[in-house]
């Protein structure tokens, strides 16, 4: 027997109308309310006219999530969105932590593109070969647990992708990081940034691993270092396919 009471948690991209999948707009489509972040609500508000839009501020994750929850179970077609992917960085695990206690709402995760694939493709083509990613936010996670993260992927060569970077209170986490990344990967290695991905103001950045570190960013980039195989060509971040013949 289905559930009635639905809630889709709904990752809407980077930030455009036209990088949201059709999955996403269809979901968000079908909803009579619509719970968010205030700035996610904002990206999304005008696609959508006649919708219910609910917010809270940052760092009010399980308050939103109750509110999602509280809709749904007022037999209203709910969407809780997310930047990028809601299963990467997001919500999704959240929603259903807490949906253990309103087991008569299904819910339903609609995939989107998560800051990695939407600002790989602006740099061209970095995570080709195998690739990990890493936030240096240390809200959740404590600072020695992601320093071995990064040194340990560094060794194995994976192509990085750092997540929230930086902040006001963490302005100086990206050199750190690189000068820890710089125990196993060349100081030429190819890097790149991606400032706000498909938003009004974005910009990229082709550089080495040693310029990467004296480099200032913010939270709306992402950060992309290469592995050894790694090419700036013509410009853009380059990662081939394999190691064999190159």
């Amino acid at each position: 027997m289905s559930k009635e009471k639905k809630i889709y948690v709904v990752g809407i991209g980077p930030g455009s109308y036209e990088g949201m999948t059709g999955a996403a707009a269809t979901a968000l489509e079908k909803s009579d309310v619509i719970v968010g972040y205030t700035v996610y609500i904002d990206l999304v508000k005008d696609h959508f006219p006649g919708k219910s839009f609910l917010t809270t501020p940052m760092r009010k994750e399980v308050d939103r999530c109750v509110m999602a929850f509280d809709e749904a179970m007022k037999d209203q077609t709910v969407s809780m969105i997310c930047s990028g992917d809601a299963g990467v960085y997001g919500m999704a695990g959240l929603m259903y932590e807490i949906g253990a206690n309103y087991l008569e709402v299904e819910l339903e995760v609609v995939a989107g593109v998560t800051a990695a694939t939407g600002g790989a493709a602006v740099l061209g083509a970095p995570l080709i070969h195998d690739f990990c990613l890493i936030s240096l936010s240390d809200l959740l996670t404590p600072w020695e647990k992601i320093e071995k993260r990064l040194l340990l992927a560094s060794e194995a060569d994976f192509v990085i992708v750092l997540y929230n970077p930086s902040s006001h209170k963490r302005h100086d986490y990206l050199k750190k990081a690189c000068e820890l990344m710089l125990q196993h990967k060349s100081p030429e290695t190819v890097c790149g940034t991606v400032q706000n991905i498909n938003r009004e103001g974005e910009t990229a950045r082709v550089m080495t691993l040693a310029e990467l570190k004296e480099t200032q960013v913010d939270m709306f980039t992402t950060v992309f270092i290469g592995n050894s195989q790694t090419r700036n060509i013509d410009g853009k971040m380059v990662t081939p396919r394999g190691y064999k013949n190159v």
